[in-house]
């Protein structure tokens, strides 16, 4: 026999729940379409560090939407080339990619604020740049002249200086040499002499062994043990001095970000965020073990000359003061960087730099 206390009880959760299936269901929940978008990467696959971060950052707009928005991420050359993912998301072709920024001086010298620009920002004080400095704001007005809208997704720390056929020793050894690098940094070393090739990460391997060039640089141990360089390429220059801090962006096509709800935007710009912080981190724990094996292997471990530093510091700055005079963009963005890398310095001298300096000489003190 069933008491009349279960009955009432009953009762109240029948209508409880029927009062439930009534209820308009929250704002949020509303506001959230099942979009699916295609993401072209400028990256190989065979790199999990970068072209690893388009999926960290497509898992994490999965996981925060439960599903609804799903981003399909496409290798280097599966849709279009490495070096024309931009141009893709102008033009519609995909929704979105993820590139460096830099790839694209080419368009406009601006591109370079995008991802690093020679003797430029360390990657904590370029974060802090976008973030704070007003660095990222900056970009995406300029962006929008391309249909582009922009998200940080990404930082490999300051990189290596490169392979070399022959020893860099002054900065008459640049001269003549044919080296393949990315962004404004090749216009530096064609004031010093060098012939600076653009080339996609997968193909500057078999352009090195075939001699085609001389030298390149790509970004540091651990992606450059996986390409092989140091096979065909004995000296192993550093530090990479135009990319201190490269940056690496999400463009989304303008119209289609537009259309986004603001909790979708907001979502695309911390998935961005955990991309950055993955990105750096791998690298930053898988180059010291890289490192080691590529010298074990042989490679000649060469930091770059105080005379040829000089040389290309002075070769930076001459023109950047030219391609300011000419291009009202990369002026707004170079003073703006200029004066916050100088701030940045100050401190850094302080505290930063001078932890590090002493840690390094302890580590050499009981090793």
């Amino acid at each position: 026999m069933v008491s009349r206390r279960h009955l009432v009880a009953g009762a109240a959760v029948t209508a409880a729940a029927a009062t439930a299936s009534t209820l308009p269901k929250p704002a949020i929940a509303q506001s959230m379409p099942e979009l699916k978008w295609r993401l072209t990467s400028s990256f190989p696959k065979s790199l999990d560090t970068i072209f690893g971060a388009s999926e960290v950052f497509a898992q994490a707009v999965s996981d925060m939407t439960d599903g609804k928005f799903q981003i399909q991420v496409f290798a280097a050359g599966e849709i279009v080339p490495g070096l024309q993912a931009a141009d893709a998301v102008t033009n519609g072709t995909v929704e979105m990619c993820h590139t460096a920024p830099y790839y694209y001086v080419g368009k406009d010298p601006a591109f370079a604020f995008g991802c690093a620009i020679p003797f430029g920002l360390n990657s904590r004080m370029y974060d802090a740049w976008l973030l704070e400095g007003g660095g990222l704001d900056m970009l995406n007005e300029f962006y929008a002249g391309f249909n582009i809208h922009g998200i940080p997704a990404g930082n490999t720390g300051c990189q290596m200086g490169g392979w070399f056929r022959k020893e860099i020793k002054e900065p008459g050894d640049l001269s003549g040499l044919k080296i393949r690098i990315g962004g404004f940094a090749g216009q530096v070393l064609t004031k010093l002499g060098a012939v600076p090739q653009q080339i996609a990460g997968g193909d500057i391997y078999p352009a090195l062994e075939k001699g085609t060039i001389d030298a390149a640089e790509w970004v540091g141990p651990y992606d450059d043990e996986k390409l092989g360089f140091y096979k065909v390429a004995q000296y192993y220059y550093y530090p990479g001095w135009w990319e201190g801090g490269p940056h690496l962006q999400m463009f989304i096509n303008t119209a289609k970000w537009q259309e986004l709800p603001k909790s979708y935007q907001a979502i695309l710009y911390n998935a961005g965020h955990q991309a950055n912080t993955v990105m750096q981190a791998k690298y930053d724990a898988l180059n010291p073990g890289a490192l080691k094996r590529l010298v074990a292997a042989g490679t000649q471990l060469r930091p770059f000359s105080p005379e040829v530093m000089q040389a290309c510091f002075e070769a930076a700055n001459q023109l950047y003061a030219e391609t300011s005079a000419q291009n009202a963009n990369f002026k707004k963005m170079y003073d703006s960087m200029a004066a916050f890398r100088n701030d940045m310095y100050l401190w850094w001298q302080v505290a930063e730099a001078t932890y590090d300096n002493f840690m390094i000489r302890a580590r050499a003190q009981r090793s």
